[in-house]
């Protein structure tokens, strides 16, 4: 294939670079929306309404339009995706909410939305987190949820379940949930909601509860039978004990309420941190409930004819991938200098040293020296984001040597201290904890969504590597890289790829691995990596772009599923291949041409699929600065590789 005409190469990365540096802000830091399914909109309708504070004028409505725009013409109801299949829980949320801001009954949609969620088998039918909220409001009696007997707060360490065992956002989801479970709270006075018309029977008849869809022997008989005797016995807890174990979650959520960032910087733990401190009796204008109510609403985005809220906020994240994408656009200008100089300055004091996190519970002797995904998450640095921090810190340090002014070498020490002491025992690294791999423990009733846990993965993995390596590790004198590089090894599918635990999926999972094994020295014609070069070849679509869907999540593996292309996908795509030597594959050719041809007039490319993971098969995610800097990133670095002096890729990412 030809190449693509260099000047409109040039014209397009130019306006890409523009438009991307047009969204810095004042203090240099890049921030987009974060955007998920409804549910979280939902929530904070239902939530406000349940404690009685009344939204801002219009707000209501807003979300309304929000939520009405996002019910799928194909099958009535919400997905959890765009263009996605029909979710019960997604679509029992959307129903409650609109009912609760005066959508009636009678409404066409909302005619269209009860006879969807009845014919999949109705409000009872919902997972736990819905049933959970449902219960709040009595809609559906509390033995329709599992128990989570706020006791857990007292097991020893060595218990098989206890807190520190599980992922960062379930436990700071699930303490502040537990007292809220054992305490019951009345809504607000004048909160009242009803959906009887969402029931095939009444829901104090209903007699068996979804459980969880992935069956785990022997440990989903074991926690079903324990949820039986624990629905019968709980009453009956003695109180002493249980004010003991309430007094240790109320201890646990202040300690970490974080500010006007909240209970682990994200939604579902600040809206359970303020219902957790009315059900102990505080009043609504205590500070802490007002400061969660405020780092609540900071995650709301108000458009001028629609609202939602976002499950969290991506600051960090979005700064450091958006200093890379800058660099690999360098034109010489001193803008460049100027922007990624101001990017990293933002960055540099958010870096974690004075706060050893829950991490430290597995890793007690390890220095604190990492980066969080949102403004401000002390408790909960993640090694992801870590590493992308540091490997822009390294690369404009490598171009500009006077940028050290402000000694990132010492922040990108303390960072890679911080790493190399959360790997996990089998070579790999999860995100924000080691050895978070306790598979039984996504048996239990209450993870009926399968993501309790924080274990290691390809592609935080493949960061970690692809850092390690920029900084100057070698297989052949770190252990360190040797087992991770081991893991990843073994963690290839049987079609060449690699699983995406944070990105759409096996195209994400397998950019990232492919630049960690080019930068650490892997042989570009490896078996391994001819594999995935050849996997990566066969799913290009037609268009010259890839994209996938999030049915590649399914719980019997069965590979990538097809979807139409994005940019963002397109762009890791043509990364991980460019990264291994493949720079004149046609296949790369074909891939910047889609970039080229799909991009906006202001610069930017559409991208209204999801292309992000929160949860698989639960909870998806919509960066919208994933097309504003992959794309960009992409098209630069196949110019550069074709005009420099050097024809393969010498950075980590």
């Amino acid at each position: 294939m030809e190449m693509p005409d260099a000047a409109l190469l040039d014209a397009a990365i130019g306006r890409a670079r523009k438009a991307l540096l047009g969204q810095q802000k004042a203090d240099g830091h890049f921030v987009f929306e974060l955007e998920a399914d409804v549910s979280i909109p939902c929530e904070y309708i239902l939530f406000n309404q349940f404690i009685g504070r009344a939204l801002p004028s219009g707000l209501a409505e807003k979300i309304g339009v929000y939520l009405r725009a996002q019910q799928s013409a194909e099958h009535d109801g919400w997905a959890l995706v765009q263009d996605g299949t029909y979710n019960i829980s997604s679509s029992v949320k959307a129903y409650c909410a609109l009912k609760m801001i005066g959508d009636t009954p009678d409404m066409p949609h909302m005619q269209r939305a009860r006879a969807a969620i009845l014919a999949h088998g109705g409000a009872a039918a919902t997972n736990v987190f819905t049933r959970s909220l449902l219960a709040l409001f009595s809609l559906v009696p509390w033995h329709g949820v599992p128990v989570m007997p706020v006791e857990i707060m007292l097991l020893p360490d060595w218990f098989p379940f206890h807190i520190a065992k599980i992922s960062y956002w379930g436990r700071t989801v699930l303490v502040p949930m537990m007292v809220v479970h054992a305490l019951k709270p009345k809504a607000a006075p004048g909160c009242t909601l009803s959906i009887d018309e969402l029931f095939l029977v009444p829901p104090q008849d209903v007699r068996h509860w979804p459980g969880s869809p992935g069956k785990s022997f022997p440990w989903t008989t074991i926690f079903a039978g324990i949820d039986k005797v624990l629905q019968v016995t709980e009453p009956y807890f003695p109180r002493k004990s249980r004010q003991k174990a309430i007094d240790a979650a109320v201890a646990f959520v202040t300690k970490r309420l974080n500010g006007e960032d909240g209970l682990g910087a994200i939604y579902p733990a600040m809206a359970y941190s303020a219902l957790m401190y009315l059900s102990i009796g505080m009043p609504i204008d205590d500070p802490r409930i007002q400061m969660i109510l405020k780092a609540i609403d900071k995650l709301v985005v108000i458009h001028d004819d629609y609202a939602y809220v976002q499950p969290c906020v991506s600051p960090v994240w979005d700064t450091a991938l958006a200093s890379h994408a800058i660099m690999e656009a360098d034109g010489a200008e001193e803008s460049t200098f100027d922007s990624v100089k101001a990017a990293l300055a933002w960055l540099k004091p958010l870096q974690v040293t004075d706060v050893a996190g829950d991490w430290a519970w597995q890793r007690p002797g390890v220095r604190p020296g990492g980066w969080a995904f949102q403004y401000g998450n002390a408790y909960y640095p993640d090694v992801d984001d870590t590493s992308v921090v540091v490997m822009a810190m390294d690369r404009a340090f490598d171009r500009w040597p006077s940028i050290d002014a402000d000694s990132f070498g010492a922040s990108i020490a303390r960072a890679r201290e911080w790493i190399i002491g959360l790997q996990s025992k089998n070579g790999g690294f999860g995100a924000f904890d080691a050895d978070n791999d306790r598979e039984y423990l996504n048996a239990i009733p209450f993870s009926d969504h399968g993501a309790l846990l924080d274990p290691p993965t390809s592609d935080v993995t493949a960061r970690c590597i692809s850092m390690l390596a920029q900084l100057g590790d070698r297989l052949e004198n770190s252990e360190v890289l040797r087992r991770a590089t081991d893991y990843l090894f073994a963690e290839q599918e049987r079609d060449g790829s690699w699983y995406g635990r944070w990105g759409m999926n096996y195209i994400y999972g397998t950019w990232s691995v492919l630049c960690a094994m080019n930068v650490v020295g892997i042989a570009h014609d490896t078996p391994a990596i001819r594999k995935a070069v050849a996997w990566l070849e066969s799913i290009q679509n037609e268009d010259g772009g890839w994209g996938e869907d999030a049915e590649s999540y399914a719980l019997d593996y069965s590979g990538y599923q097809k979807a139409p292309s994005t940019a963002s996908q397109t762009a890791w795509a043509v990364l991980g291949l460019m990264a291994v030597g493949e720079r004149d594959n046609p296949a790369v050719t074909r891939g910047i041409a889609y970039l080229t041809s799909t991009q906006g007039e202001d610069g930017f490319w559409q991208e209204k699929r999801f292309t992000a993971t929160g949860f698989p098969r639960v909870f998806y995610l919509r960066y919208h600065g994933y097309s504003k800097f992959f794309p960009l990133w992409a098209m630069a670095r196949f110019r550069n590789l074709h005009k420099g002096n050097h024809p393969s890729v010498l950075m980590g990412m």
